[in-house]
């Protein structure tokens, strides 16, 4: 992952339970949606169930903003980008898109996570091994134009 581009995860379907009376993804499988997508991310990085076995440590999600862009039905196919925007030694802010097989976004999501020592649980510094490895795809995605709708605020626009 440490190539200039942002990570894709595999493609995931939209399932039936996922659909609301509105006959279309309701809000709340989005996040679902993100977070398996991440997930492929964190383990690529070297977070994940085996980080967490092996070492006590695991990352907690600590505020997450999605944007609803367009409507998504059952069957539909989608997979996340991942692109790292800022991080230190026990956090990290990312960016995703949830796009479309036929190549357009359905929506976004900017996370901020934590490094957490399950032991307490507390906030923890990263090991060295893994901060390096977040560094470096951070330089990597450093060279990527910055994503559209990274922190945007939420309001009525009015006009005038």
């Amino acid at each position: 992952m440490s190539k200039p581009m942002p990570f894709f995860s595999s493609f995931h379907e939209v399932e039936e339970g996922w659909i609301d009376y509105n006959g279309h993804m309701n809000m709340g499988y989005y996040t679902v949606l993100i977070d398996r997508c991440v997930t492929e991310a964190f383990i690529e990085i070297g977070f994940g169930p085996d980080y967490l076995a092996a070492r006590g440590l695991t990352t907690y999600a600590a505020e997450l903003h999605i944007r609803y862009l367009r409507e998504v039905k059952l069957g539909d196919r989608l997979r996340g980008s991942f692109q790292i925007l800022d991080h230190d030694d026990k956090s990290f802010h990312f960016f995703q898109e949830l796009l479309h097989e036929d190549g357009w976004c359905a929506a976004t999501g900017e996370s901020l996570t934590l490094h957490v020592d399950i032991s307490g649980p507390r906030v923890a510094p990263m090991p060295a091994d893994i901060a390096a490895r977040v560094a470096e795809i951070a330089r990597a995605h450093a060279a990527l134009p910055r994503p559209e709708g990274v922190g945007s605020r939420i309001g009525i626009r009015r006009k005038g």
